[in-house]
């Protein structure tokens, strides 16, 4: 996971557990008031789970761990897990350390197989001796986030790619594909549609002939063109005029330019040579992956200030190692 990533689900983590930690410290009282008589538990979680709108399951643990009431959910008690020993669960790790309150990381349930959180409170006698644990399980879309958009950096990144295609590089050539005998048209044709036809997403398979494309107007479907389209100028027809994005991060004189890059990296050298490039201009990110099945994605002014002479002479477009620069 990013830097960037990880701040912004710490930002998120931060937010649950204060709200988490105060609605669950406020069970502790009622539940060292009833220990350990199972019903009368199990009558509190049953009141207090309204409280918790987003709580799945409240159950309360003995201090090895192992359950003290039925899991009670908002369909009732469901009375088999009643003895469950939860002391091996990842979940508990923290609380069986001695933390008042703590909150798991995300993992996936083992019944719903879907994103979960457990919260677990340490509940302790009048003296401060531990009596049990109050633990409450969460689905993880039902919980009460903020749901900020995560925005990717608009940084280089290098991601290696299979290990078996790197390691026989060099006894592999690049094969002509039909886009490479009439490329300069196909990347013509290309860079009309994005200039005046509303794609903003375009990616090349060079090796394979073919070109995946997004566009404003139906921007959660991806086209797929055939060389038969690309090879015909004539496809432009099935598309809609529409105007350059004056919102777009690239520049429209120098979309061209990208592509031409690609042409130049797509022949740069037999061995090593692209076998798709991509270009979004809305967020500006060239998207490349070479013969070695190293990949790249780096901001369009980056791309291009980069010499053909620095993919081939460093080696970085088969990089080993994935990481940014």
């Amino acid at each position: 996971m990013s830097q960037t990533l990880k701040t912004v689900v710490a930002r998120q983590r931060i937010l649950l557990q204060g709200r988490l930690a105060t609605s669950l410290v406020r069970l502790v009282e009622p539940c060292r008031a009833a220990w350990p008589d199972r019903a009368a538990l199990e009558r509190i979680l049953l009141a207090a789970l309204p409280t918790l709108p987003s709580c799945k399951y409240l159950y309360v643990l003995d201090r090895d761990a192992c359950q003290l009431t039925a899991n009670v959910s908002p369909q009732g008690l469901l009375p088999e897990h009643w003895g469950r020993d939860r002391s091996e669960r990842p979940y508990m790790a923290e609380a069986l350390a001695g933390e008042r309150f703590s909150l798991s990381p995300v993992y996936i349930s083992r019944n719903a197989r879907r994103p979960s959180l457990t919260a677990i409170q340490r509940i302790e006698d009048e003296e401060g001796a531990l009596l049990g644990y109050l633990g409450a399980d969460f689905d993880l879309r039902e919980l009460p986030l903020t749901r900020e958009l995560y925005k990717q950096p608009e940084q280089w990144l290098q991601l290696k790619g299979d290990p078996a295609i790197r390691g026989g590089l060099f006894d592999q050539q690049r094969v002509e594909s039909l886009m490479d005998g009439h490329i300069d048209e196909i990347l013509a044709l290309i860079v009309e549609l994005i200039a005046a036809h509303g794609v903003f997403h375009g990616k090349l398979h060079f090796s394979s002939s073919r070109a995946t494309l997004w566009l404003v107007d139906d921007p959660f479907r991806f086209r797929i063109l055939d060389y038969e389209d690309l090879a015909d100028p004539g496809t432009c027809l099935a598309y809609p005029q529409r105007p350059y994005p004056v919102d777009a991060a690239v520049p429209l004189d120098r979309v061209a330019e990208v592509f031409r890059t690609f042409r130049a990296l797509r022949f740069m050298d037999e061995n090593i040579y692209l076998r798709s490039g991509s270009l979004n201009i809305y967020n500006g990110i060239v998207g490349l992956n070479f013969s070695c099945d190293g990949s790249h994605y780096m901001p369009w002014d980056d791309f291009l200030h980069k010499s053909l002479d620095f993919w081939i002479g460093t080696g970085e477009s088969c990089a080993l190692e994935g990481g940014s620069a």
